[in-house]
């Protein structure tokens, strides 16, 4: 397995390789994959970015199979270093691959003078999360990003410090993943539009009562959703209730996608199954 730079040859491969990636991995419409891969990694696009000194691009060649399956894109900012895409082909994960490119890539954003590194995955992104762990970055935002004319939800990972101080950015950082956290706490009295009484919590909409289901809980960029019945006994799904707004007018798409039409709240689904290094 060679690590090498990425050249103007490569870029019809990495087009090939980002599709079937992410057809695999991310729970995203074969339109989404298709603007995503038009605007990320379009012929014009990677060729700027390889003649762009701040931003690092590294493919893994295999010479076994003769192409390209491995693909890393990270950028610098002043001091700040940020792994974008990490894609490894699917045919040839669990062999590594992405641990190598993932170092490569931080050890050349280090070079280049970056001393804060970063790295970010899409929420439809069902393997990387717990990837960026495995290398002592935690979960530090959420962030929403345009894929097309479609907001989507940005993971935001930094790098813990390995000398066990506590820097300003790591403060931040720490405040920002407790907000998170406390985000899906959710204490009956905090849901608005809500009433709660033996035990039930409903809400009042157009003359109809729903149940929520405070233990069916899905995360969201601005609060939680749970998921509201038309019967106390939880028997018939009514939708799902936005805990940041109180509003019941939500939708779901083909792929899980919750949104409230009211204040823009999302979430979108990825796997809650124990990583098992398909990435690496």
């Amino acid at each position: 397995m060679n690590i090498r730079e990425l050249t103007a040859t490569d870029t019809e491969r990495v087009r090939e390789l980002v599709e079937s990636t992410m057809t695999t991995s991310y729970a995203l419409s074969p339109q989404q994959i298709k603007t995503l891969a038009d605007e990320q990694f379009g012929e014009e696009r990677l060729t700027r970015q390889v003649e762009t000194p701040e931003t690092v691009i590294r493919v893994a060649d295999s010479e076994e199979w003769d192409t390209i399956v491995g693909v890393v894109v990270g950028e610098r900012e002043d001091e700040t270093g940020e792994v974008k895409w990490l894609l490894i082909d699917p045919e040839h994960q669990g062999k590594e691959i992405g641990r190598k490119l993932f170092e490569t890539a931080i050890d050349a954003l280090r070079e280049q003078g970056a001393k804060r590194l970063q790295a970010t995955a899409l929420e439809s992104n069902t393997e990387g999360h717990q990837f960026f762990e495995r290398f002592g970055f935690e979960e530090a935002e959420r962030r929403q990003v345009e894929i097309g004319d479609e907001s989507v939800v940005e993971y935001v990972y930094k790098e813990s410090p390995s000398n066990g101080e506590t820097t300003a950015d790591s403060r931040e950082a720490d405040a920002e993943t407790d907000a998170v956290a406390d985000a899906s706490e959710v204490e009956n009295d905090d849901l608005p539009n809500t009433e709660s009484s033996d035990g039930k919590t409903t809400v009042t909409t157009d003359d109809e009562r729903v149940y929520l289901d405070l233990d069916a809980e899905q995360s969201g960029t601005e609060g939680a959703f749970f998921t509201a019945y038309t019967d106390e006994n939880h028997g018939e799904q009514f939708g799902y209730y936005c805990s940041n707004c109180g509003s019941l007018n939500t939708s779901m798409d083909n792929v899980e996608r919750i949104e409230c039409k009211e204040c823009g709240n999302t979430h979108v689904s990825r796997s809650t199954e124990e990583y098992d290094d398909s990435y690496l």
